[in-house]
Order: structure tokens, then sequence, then C-alpha cells
């Protein structure tokens, strides 16, 4: 029974001075930083930031309408030539269909009539439209069929990349 009074008397003490141990380190700790979730107010602004705020922002959005401005031009310019280049295979095929009538016959020359006569009422379409309604039909092409459009973006990247590195090598020579 000596034994059984000496454990419970260890196991108390055990227990009292763990307790005190605990209130003792939250005692310790540190509660000078007390973080809050409300947002802290700004310095204020002396009169010249203020002005080159105001003037930064003004020349971002001139800056954009300059790209803008400029990537339109560009964009116009290069549906001029395409247009162009296409109207030009276009007449190609078609002075083309009398060789092929001859060599090949004239059911050949009627289907690379028919080619061009396509080719003409693309380039015809192409060059009937604007710049913008052909970034709308673009995006209205890959919101209905964007696996497409990716394979395509894929392929045109991997194209551009082999003419870039194609002038690259020509270049080294």
């Amino acid at each position: 029974m000596a034994d059984i009074k000496k454990s419970t008397a260890k196991t108390t003490a055990k227990a009292s001075a763990k307790k005190p141990a605990a209130k003792k380190s939250a005692a310790n700790k540190d509660t000078s930083e007390t973080r809050t979730t409300k947002a802290q107010k700004a310095a204020p602004l002396k009169a010249g930031a203020t002005k080159a705020a105001a003037t930064n922002t003004a020349s971002t959005g001139d800056f954009k309408d300059r790209a803008l401005t400029k990537a339109k031009s560009a964009a116009s310019q290069g549906k001029e030539r395409t247009g162009n280049a296409i109207e030009n295979l276009s007449k190609m095929i078609e002075d083309s269909a009398k060789t092929i009538d001859d060599n090949v016959g004239p059911k050949y020359g009627d289907y690379a009539r028919s080619a061009a006569d396509a080719v003409s009422s693309f380039a015809e379409k192409l060059n009937a439209k604007e710049i913008d309604e052909m970034v709308e039909d673009a995006r209205g092409f890959v919101r209905k069929s964007p696996a497409v459009a990716i394979g395509a973006a894929a392929v045109v990247g991997f194209l551009v990349s082999r003419l870039i590195k194609s002038g690259m090598d020509d270049t080294d020579a």
C-alpha cells in the first residue's frame, strides 16, 4: 500500500509539474506582434508622385493605343499581300489549265479551272473582310473546335520554326 501511495504521489507531482510549465510557456509567448486582417492606409502621396502616376497611366494607355494601331496596320498590309498572292496563284492555275488540257486531257483541265475559281473566290472574300471581322471569325472557330485550332497552331509553329532555322542556316554559310 505504501508503494501505491508513493506512485500516486509521483504521478501527482509529475502532473502538477507539467501544468505550470504549460502556463509558463503561454506566459512567455511574444504578443508584441498581433496580426490583423484590416487593410492599412497607404502613405499619402506627394504632389509630384500623384502627377507622375497620372502621367504614367496616360502614357500606358497611349502606348497601348499606338501598339494596337500599328498591329492593325501591319495586319492590313499582310492581308493585302496575302490577297494579292492568292489572286496571283489563281491566275497561275488558270493559265496552266490549257497546258493541262493539252498534256493530260480536258477533264483534268476543268478540274484546274474549278480550283482556280475556288482560289479566286477565296481571295475575293479575304479582300472584302476587315481585320476585326477576321479576328471574330477566328475566335468563333476556336470556340467551335478548339482541338483543330490547337493542331493548326502547332503546325504553323512548326513551319515558322523550320523557316527561321533554314534562314539561320543560310546566313551561316
